[in-house]
């Protein structure tokens, strides 16, 4: 009896211990986190969750940040859930008026086709909008969808409630109205949420879902972001998104996705830096320090 007693503590202390050496760990890294963020001039938040442990560190996770074009991610999922329901055709040409095309950002489209007339699939499309960045192919998604109401709606209906949608591309660059870009906002706790439930869940059908992940495995912009102090070869699905520098001031700096581990599991991670007073060099590193620490916290 004695003995039995002596191994159900024993179990008991082993546990409350690995438990203690958790929270310790998740403490270490916050830290870690909290301390690259101290060395940018701006508001940095971060949410990262493993999917397979559910281990996760959060810093301002609540707060409201201007998506930019993380919101594009949303967009596309939001597009090929119609397509899951037949009301798109992944291969259906889309005819793009020159009235389809913004009139400021990044639009390769809008460079390759300044006059517009001219028809491309949606899976073009969905191509330029994830993997380049492409502003006239988001608002033809909305366009597409019924506005950005529609895809708000969408998020929502998948019980993420603090994420909001509510202008397009066209709306958001326009470099005299910068506070309108606020009004497309997310918190880190709720992005990275929505990540899971793309990741994990069968709210896409399996074409859909492994479409989107290909697209944001080789999406361009931001190599010196998530990806930048990561293991050469480290896969990372991830969308970017970037505002114009007003006097000095950058008001989104972006980037989420999941990251493949070396044991096989993978980390949703948001990083966000909002209103900045530093270099693209200086936004770019603070993020790529936090994925390089979580990288390093989770990867064993």
């Amino acid at each position: 009896m004695i003995k039995r007693n002596s191994l159900f503590i024993c179990a008991i202390v082993a546990i409350f211990s690995c438990s203690f050496s958790n929270a310790s760990g998740q403490q270490t890294l916050r830290q870690q986190i909290a301390d690259i963020a101290g060395n940018i001039s701006g508001k940095v938040g971060v949410y990262a969750r493993v999917l397979e442990t559910n281990d996760t560190v959060s810093f301002n996770r609540d707060e409201k940040f201007p998506m930019q074009s993380v919101y594009k991610f949303p967009v596309a999922m939001a597009m090929l859930k119609q397509v899951d329901a037949g009301k798109f055709r992944i291969d259906q040409p889309i005819k793009i008026l020159k009235s389809d095309l913004t009139t400021d950002g990044h639009s390769p489209i809008r460079e390759k086709y300044p006059h517009g007339n001219v028809s491309l699939t949606l899976r073009e499309l969905l191509d330029y909008n994830i993997r380049e960045s492409d502003g006239s192919a988001c608002d033809i998604l909305f366009k597409l969808m019924g506005g950005p109401a529609k895809v708000n709606a969408y998020v929502q209906g998948l019980g993420v409630k603090q994420i909001n949608i509510a202008t397009t591309e066209q709306a958001q660059v326009q470099r005299n109205e910068p506070a309108t870009q606020y009004k497309n906002w997310s918190t880190p706790l709720a992005m990275t949420q929505l990540l899971e439930k793309f990741y994990t869940m069968p709210i896409l059908s399996d074409s859909s879902r492994s479409y989107l992940l290909y697209l944001m495995s080789h999406s361009g912009p931001g190599a010196k972001r998530l990806k930048g102090l990561l293991p050469a070869g480290t896969v990372v699905a991830h969308k970017t998104g970037t505002s114009w520098t007003v006097e000095g001031i950058t008001a989104a700096h972006n980037d989420i996705g999941v990251i493949t581990l070396p044991n096989g599991n993978h980390i949703a991670v948001t990083v966000f830096v909002s209103d900045a007073r530093a270099t693209e060099e200086e936004r770019d590193a603070t993020i790529a320090k936090i994925a390089k620490a979580v990288w390093d916290a989770y990867a064993h």
